[in-house]
């Protein structure tokens, strides 16, 4: 299966509703009156693709209607979501010497355990070691999770006590790395709300320990966000990377939702990279983000 093609597929439920609104739309009214484009503006609102991006492309769809009078809404519309993610950005941000230490963060349910397992899945496929920390240490099951995970991705798990000190956890965890030279350390961690201030500042801790073991890191802070939220993700991302500084964006169970136009929001708001997406359950599921693959599956048209 091609990029593209697993694009479309995790995309489908967003990609059928929006063609089936524009197909609509257009068929009811082929030169897209005044009333046409509200009810166009509607549709790619519902979304969650963002007002700024809505009014792009109606602005776009009008100015050609007003020329052309035939416009093609789909090209239209896959142009401007392409010019505003921009080039893929997917790749991590690596240390000048190994290891390099992503840590992902996330709110409760997001999707950060076997986020990790898949990146860490991907990681290895690229032919690189990899560790990885159980940092969430309070949610039940959590670290046996990880561990049957690792088993799977053939990762060791380094892993400590349920309600351990999960900063001292990474400390310990970034030692280890360095000792068995790990190209990666991938650090899970406890799900936890945007609003929670202790539970904020305890993932700066996180930061500085890891800091005060080897200057620079972590070298990735990726946030985890559930597609199927909507909007509410976009103020999860927001105040996660006011207080800690997201480097990226991983948006999970695209495959679950219609609002998958939310990654576009998402980015065009915080100039953060969306690095991957996760467009299924399977380990091969999570695929690093490339813009244009994602308009065209985005806006593909329906097959006759």
């Amino acid at each position: 299966m091609s990029l593209f093609q697993k694009f479309r597929a995790g995309l489908k439920k967003t990609s059928t509703k929006l063609a089936g609104e524009i197909k609509r739309i257009v068929t009811r009214a082929p030169r897209l009156d005044a009333d046409a484009l509200d009810e166009l503006e509607a549709a790619l609102i519902a979304t969650d693709i963002g007002i700024g991006t809505t009014g792009a492309i109606i602005d776009q769809t009008k100015a050609a209607a007003k020329k052309t009078g035939q416009v093609d809404v789909f090209a239209i519309a896959r142009a401007e979501i392409a010019r505003e993610l921009g080039v893929a950005t997917h790749h991590l941000n690596k240390a000048p010497q190994a290891p390099t230490v992503v840590l992902l963060a996330g709110v409760n349910g997001a999707g950060k355990t076997t986020t990790t397992a898949k990146l860490a899945h991907l990681l290895k496929g690229q032919g690189n070691s990899v560790l990885l920390a159980a940092c969430d240490t309070f949610r039940a099951a959590a670290i046996e999770q990880l561990k049957i995970w690792g088993g799977r991705v053939g990762c060791e798990v380094i892993a400590g006590e349920y309600g351990s000190d999960s900063a001292a956890l990474a400390f310990d965890a970034l030692g280890a790395a360095l000792a068995r030279k790990s190209d990666y350390l991938l650090v899970d961690t406890a799900g936890r709300l945007h609003t929670k201030q202790n539970l904020m500042e305890e993932m700066k801790k996180m930061h500085r320990v890891l800091q005060k073991r080897l200057p620079g890191t972590p070298h990735e802070t990726l946030l985890v966000l559930d597609a199927t939220t909507g909007s509410n993700a976009l103020n999860q991302a927001r105040e996660f990377h006011q207080l800690l500084g997201v480097t990226g964006l991983v948006v999970t169970k695209l495959d679950g939702t219609a609002k998958g136009g939310i990654v576009v929001a998402i980015a065009r708001e915080l100039k953060l990279p969306v690095k991957f997406i996760g467009l299924g359950e399977q380990l091969d599921d999570l695929q690093p983000f490339d813009p244009q693959q994602f308009a065209a599956a985005l806006f593909s048209e329906p097959v006759a």
